[in-house]
């Protein structure tokens, strides 16, 4: 899906958002030169791989967090992780490094990658904001709502502490 298919599914969806269009950004540095309406719900979004090339996560936390990957190894029990290759982004999620998203779960036909979201996404106010698989906008909405799109999606969906 392209950002004008994500814009027309949560419309048909009737899912509440709020789109904001910027330059294309490609890293947290970036972000912060932009005027963004909700600051504290903007994520960052991590593609991961395990040793073995067998299992993809994508990593969706606040964006001022660092994350540990050997702690999220532990916690989560997966084999060891490092960061998966732009050729494995392009073939899985369909998209480009600096417009990752939970949204590019939706292009993963297969359902080879999980979600791991930080549950600090769930406190009040419970918004969360991310690219539309374009970094050239952010769509701010329910962090529950994306956590229920990709679970219908069939995409797996834990929601952990970092």
């Amino acid at each position: 899906m392209n950002k004008q298919e994500i814009y027309d599914y949560l419309h048909s969806r009737h899912i509440w958002h709020e789109i904001t269009e910027h330059k294309a950004v490609y890293n947290m540095s970036e972000i912060s030169d932009l005027k963004l309406p909700y600051p504290a719900a903007d994520a960052k979004n991590l593609f991961l791989r395990d040793d073995k090339k067998q299992r993809y996560y994508l990593v969706t936390v606040k964006g001022d967090k660092k994350v540990d990957l050997k702690a999220l190894r532990r916690k989560n029990q997966t084999r060891p992780l490092s960061f998966a290759t732009e050729e494995e982004l392009s073939a899985i999620l369909g998209l480009y490094a600096g417009a990752v998203s939970p949204f590019g779960l939706l292009n993963d036909a297969a359902c080879r990658a999980c979600l791991f979201i930080d549950e600090a996404f769930l406190e009040e106010p419970a918004l969360i904001g991310v690219h539309p698989n374009e970094n050239t906008a952010t769509v701010w909405l329910k962090t529950r709502d994306l956590i229920k799109i990709v679970e219908e999606h069939g995409s797996g969906v834990q929601v952990v502490k970092l």
